[in-house]
């Protein structure tokens, strides 16, 4: 073989070997890597595959409740796994914020958005944005109730009716940021002691605090509770699908919860995720929960509202403080009291 003919050799295999590194390079390039606290997986899956439909990359996601995603951000700082953070409660992501576990990202979707949605991403230096809206709601078993002839609960203190001892589930704020942001409300409603004192006595009829926010309604629709902590949207999915469940705004005020999202600091997968994040503020995007029947509210103006969601403009709202709640002092000295003074366990 001449020496001509072997440099042609060479300059092919050459070529053929950077084609396959930069093939390499497009794969890793699109790729992105979600961590999804929205309690129902079919929405988890319904984001990973629209968006990656759309933009041509592959999507990987990893569910967990708000509190369990929060420590697993933080064990993995400097050398995250994740790129984008989608659902759970504010306050979670205002606190992953102060400690400087999220990115700074100012989307040219925030302009569309409802102004509930956009209230924490100045608070938080541009680092997370609501998606989503619900009320924090109680959810009831209409069939116990009424083979239990039972009143339903319009009230938090309707709790403490001995009728009611050993029928709730409630959720561990430790783990679901639902039940944290429950918690909180209970202190901004009857003040710190009072909801203390609540708690305590309420305790001898909690049958449970479950790991997740999802969890003591899934046991109110299965008959496994008459009464649970939930959010509105979690009960309206649960009726769809033909589950005997109700709820009712807790007349003391109830909670505006804001499910919400971030670009987690040091994503591996950064232009992506700015990608995710645009995607996910957009009208298809915002609509796609209601498709598998999950009736949140969307955060984009644009976006329609399912004709499943009640109107609850006369619902009584508390007037919820996501800079006090959300912050790292506050949410250590509540929890820490909750542990002690509910749980004993301290």
């Amino acid at each position: 073989m001449s020496t001509v003919a072997r440099l042609r050799g060479l300059g092919a295999l050459v070529s053929a070997l950077l084609g396959c590194v930069a093939a390499g390079h497009a794969v890793a390039a699109g790729r992105l890597n979600l961590y999804c606290a929205y309690p129902d997986a079919a929405v988890c899956r319904g984001l990973a595959n629209g968006f990656g439909s759309a933009h041509d990359v592959k999507v990987s996601v990893v569910q967990k409740p708000t509190g369990e995603l929060l420590a697993q951000v933080r064990a993995e700082a400097g050398n995250q796994k994740a790129d984008v953070w989608w659902g759970g409660p504010t306050d979670s992501f205002l606190l992953a914020a102060e400690e400087g576990l999220l990115e700074e990202y100012r989307s040219p979707k925030l302009g569309e958005l409802h102004e509930w949605a956009t209230r924490q991403t100045a608070p938080s230096g541009y680092k997370t944005v609501g998606v989503y809206g619900a009320l924090l709601v109680l959810g009831y078993n209409t069939e116990l109730l009424q083979k239990k002839k039972l009143a339903a609960p319009q009230c938090w203190r309707d709790l403490l009716k001995p009728e009611f001892k050993g029928e709730i589930q409630l959720s561990n704020p430790q783990s679901s940021g639902t039940a944290y942001m429950a918690l909180a409300t209970l202190v901004q409603t009857f003040g710190e002691d009072a909801a203390f004192a609540f708690l305590k006595s309420l305790h001898p009829s909690v049958s449970t605090y479950q790991r997740s926010g999802a969890g003591p309604l899934k046991a109110v629709a299965r008959g496994e509770a008459t009464v649970g902590l939930a959010v509105l949207h979690g009960v309206l999915t649960e009726a769809a699908n033909g589950f005997p469940v109700g709820m009712a705004p807790p007349c003391e005020g109830a909670s505006h919860e804001v499910g919400s999202m971030a670009i987690i600091k040091g994503a591996r997968n950064l232009p992506n995720a700015k990608l995710f994040y645009d995607w996910a503020l957009s009208k298809p995007a915002q609509e796609l929960p209601a498709s598998l029947k999950q009736y949140a509210l969307p955060a984009a103006r644009a976006a329609a509202v399912s004709p499943a969601i009640p109107d609850t403009s006369k619902v009584k709202v508390v007037s919820y403080d996501y800079v006090r709640f959300g912050s790292a002092a506050e949410r250590k000295r509540l929890l820490g009291r909750w542990e002690r003074e509910i749980l004993g366990t301290q």
